[in-house]
């Protein structure tokens, strides 16, 4: 066999002659999904057409000029027409789209990220109700992210220009592709579990939204969600149908800016510290200055300085009382003494015994005092009581006193 050699350029040039002069790469349709889609100011239309294995890159030259819609947007259904075109010097091919017609139905992917929406809406997972807040001064963050990519760097950057004293634990993930949500929902899990972290953020820089596809998916939304530590999703892009960004506790549009969102700025709290700082020396220097003058004032009144004599006064005054509250005291016990001699002198005569005394005696009638005739009879017993002594007496005869 004849061995062929060919430089770039030739080879190149023989692929294009064939492109170029083949019936087949001419004037057909492609059906397929919209991503990357960008209008510049030159009139041109640049797009990447897919479906759910491959993709292609496709270009509308003066896209006015062939009436092509200016509302095209990401996951738009569409059928182009066009041919292929090559670039010799890239040794890249495109599709050079003369016409693009809209189907009238979302594309498959956003189909399924619709019903997945209105699955987790519907169980509450993008409810303000379970969002937890962030820390207001983290020690330890967590990343789960590429670790080649710019989103690991950009974060590192910021954090370090932000507060240098935090500490950064990286989970390297694979974030677009094949197995990528799997991995990232398996970086989520195992920072979560590491005590110090106090919160994590999750995402990538931007791309394309097949390439952010990752964040959309039910593993991913699972570990948004039963992360027990604060969580941002922080993924850049400037759409807002990625899930994780509904689910997570705070979205931030950049890594960059989740580090921003996460982290305070330590030279703005020292110079906030300070201030108040200052403010707390002034015025406890205010403070001190009034009270000093205050004192001072009271130092020279006059009823301070008279304060001395005036309690002197009230001194003798509260002896003078003292020593007349003791004078009516004992004057007040004597005359109880001799009201209540003259009492018990006053009972002492009143008691039947002593009238006894004095030559008088009581007559009873079993157990009953006689106080006149009628209450004996002849014969019955009677008892006098004497100042000394009991005389029994039977009644012989019985006289009422005239």
């Amino acid at each position: 066999m004849e061995e062929r050699i060919y430089s770039v350029t030739e080879f190149n040039s023989m692929v294009k002659e064939y492109l170029e002069e083949s019936y087949l790469m001419k004037n057909f349709f492609l059906k397929g999904e919209l991503s990357g889609i960008t209008y510049y100011k030159s009139g041109h239309l640049y797009f990447t057409l897919k479906d759910k294995k491959c993709q292609i890159k496709c270009a509308a030259f003066n896209y006015k000029y062939k009436r092509i819609s200016e509302d095209l947007k990401e996951g738009d259904s569409v059928k182009i027409f066009g041919d292929v075109g090559f670039y010799e010097n890239r040794g890249d091919f495109q599709i050079l789209v003369r016409h693009i017609e809209k189907e009238d139905k979302l594309g498959e992917l956003y189909i399924e990220l619709e019903k997945l929406k209105e699955e987790y809406s519907k169980k509450g997972y993008f409810s303000q109700l379970f969002k937890k807040k962030l820390p207001k001064y983290p020690k330890n963050i967590g990343v789960v992210t590429a670790l080649t990519g710019a989103a690991f760097h950009d974060i590192v950057h910021t954090t370090r220009k932000r507060f240098p004293n935090i500490n950064i634990y990286l989970y390297p993930a694979k974030v677009q592709g094949l197995g990528a949500e799997k991995e990232i929902a398996k970086g989520i899990e195992t920072l979560d579990k590491i005590e110090e972290l106090d919160l994590i953020i999750a995402g990538r820089g931007g791309g394309s939204i097949e390439d952010l596809w990752a964040f959309n998916k039910r593993e991913v939304i699972e570990s948004f969600y039963k992360c027990k530590k604060p969580i941002i999703s922080a993924v850049g892009h400037e759409i807002d149908t990625l899930l994780s960004d509904l689910v997570a506790d705070e979205r931030a549009a950049t890594p960059t800016q989740a580090a921003e969102i996460a982290i305070p700025v330590k030279g703005e709290i020292l110079e906030n510290l300070n201030k108040k700082r200052v403010y707390l020396e002034k015025l406890i220097e205010i403070t001190f200055n009034n009270k000093r003058k205050d004192l001072e004032k009271r130092e020279n009144n006059y009823i301070i300085k008279s304060y001395s004599n005036k309690i002197l006064k009230k001194r003798d005054l509260l002896n003078e009382k003292d020593n007349r509250l003791k004078r009516e005291i004992l004057d007040l016990i004597k005359d109880k003494k001799h009201q209540l001699s003259l009492r018990g002198e006053k009972i002492v005569n009143m008691n039947p015994l002593k009238i006894l005394s004095r030559g008088y005696s009581i007559t009873y009638k079993e157990d009953k005092i006689i106080k006149e005739t009628k209450e004996i009879k002849k014969d019955d017993i009677i008892k006098t009581y004497l100042h000394k002594g009991i005389i029994i007496s039977k009644v012989e005869e019985i006289k009422d006193s005239e």
